[in-house]
């Protein structure tokens, strides 16, 4: 049993291996209450609370204690880990990111765009059968690696070392953290020497790119990028780009492939990339939830909410809340804001990244690959969290 009710408001059993973040029960406890509680927490449900509590002063970004709460309080995560921007707050966090933008600006981006065009080119060109893919192995995975060697500067050869390494690290938002510690130690370790090695590069020999960019940051009243905050921002976005854009990629095609008629549409009209990408992370956004922590006891609607509690955004609920939305998946709507970057002043730095690359990447899919569909063999992540999935074999028509 999943879920259940306590009065009025929903009870969620989120560990539960049954459970999924995006189900008609959870979308049912919707419409009887704002929020639920779960094992962690409160669970905000709808576009309205969610909206406004990803602002809230008295919230703060709720991952920073991950590490401490398995057990990991010192070494080279613990550390990497607390110096992200994502885990900073106050004026810690908007120095960072005042630093920190103009690397990730839509102008330096956006002039890759023909080189993500030519990769999603290559990667299709080389699909190993005709008419079938296992699109994570053959597509997501190398197009979201080689996306990050080109914005570094790396050689696109070393994408496999990026996915492997990213993955690694991504053990640490399991709960085997602990265990698997030493292997992800090591990975941090493989990429913190890339980036060392692209830092000094670049203050070397400068290019009118997203490294030299972030290794020549500074302000009067900001200071400058510390060699830690560089490699450790840059090891971030490896490891946040690769994973995030794989998985979605993943989520767009399930999403596509139950809506036919939309992804004849994309083929058609190119140009509507970005709404498809805005759409599909509305229904079917890879993190299934934000996460914040209470700093002081407050009221919020009702609900006593004490210092410390947890608190998950639900950003599939609030997406689909029929309050807000009309129901369906529609690439041609004008549509309110998702919540797939998060909100609020810890909104996905390199949210420009994403949509650029992804909004490149299915137009050009949905012109090569006719009718796709889904055949047997796909596994997936669990429906928390972050999701996609780990496999996905599609059968479709070749374009002539």
């Amino acid at each position: 049993m999943s879920s259940a009710t306590v009065g009025s408001v929903p009870a969620f059993a989120v560990t539960d291996p049954g459970f999924s973040i995006t189900s008609a029960e959870v979308h049912a406890a919707r419409e009887r209450s704002w929020y639920a509680t779960t094992e962690y927490g409160l669970a905000v449900l709808r576009y309205e609370q969610v909206n406004r509590l990803l602002k809230h002063p008295k919230l703060r970004q709720g991952s920073a204690a991950w590490p401490a709460h398995n057990g990991v309080t010192e070494g080279p995560f613990a550390d990497w880990f607390a110096g992200w921007i994502l885990n900073k707050e106050g004026e810690e966090h908007h120095r960072l990111r005042r630093l920190m933008n103009p690397a990730f600006s839509n102008k330096l981006i956006g002039g890759l765009v023909p080189r993500f065009q030519a990769l999603a080119a290559e990667l299709i060109d080389g699909f190993a059968e005709p008419g079938r893919c296992e699109f994570v192995g053959e597509f997501a995975e190398p197009y979201a690696a080689r996306v990050i060697a080109i914005m570094l500067g790396l050689p696109e050869s070393e994408w496999k070392v990026i996915a492997t390494e990213s993955a690694t690290i991504g053990l640490a938002l399991g709960v085997t953290i602990l265990d698997d510690l030493p292997r992800i130690e090591a990975a941090l370790a493989h990429l913190y020497e890339y980036c060392d090695e692209l830092i000094a590069d670049r203050r070397a020999s400068p290019r009118d790119d997203f490294v030299t960019t972030l290794v020549n940051a500074s302000r009067p009243e900001d200071g400058r990028l510390s060699d830690n905050e560089l490699r450790d921002a840059m090891v971030l976005l490896i490891f946040g780009g690769f994973d995030t854009t794989r998985n979605q990629l993943g989520l767009a095609m399930q999403t596509f492939m139950a809506h036919p008629d939309q992804w004849r549409l994309l083929a058609e009209r190119p140009e509507l990339g970005g709404n498809a990408v805005e759409e599909v992370m509305r229904v079917n956004p890879t993190v299934r939830w934000v996460t914040r922590e209470v700093l002081e006891d407050f009221e919020y609607e009702g609900v006593e909410l004490a210092a410390g509690t947890t608190v998950h955004l639900y950003s599939e609920s609030a997406g689909t809340d029929p309050r807000v939305f009309e129901p369906g998946f529609d690439i041609t709507a004008e549509r309110k804001p998702h919540f797939g970057f998060g909100g609020g002043v810890h909104h996905c730095l390199g949210h420009f990244v994403a949509r650029s690359d992804m909004s490149e990447a299915l137009p050009l899919l949905a012109r090569r690959m006719l009718d796709p569909h889904e055949l047997p063999g796909a596994t997936w992540l669990p429906d928390s969290g972050n999701t996609g999935p780990i496999t996905l074999p599609i059968g479709f028509t070749p374009a002539s």
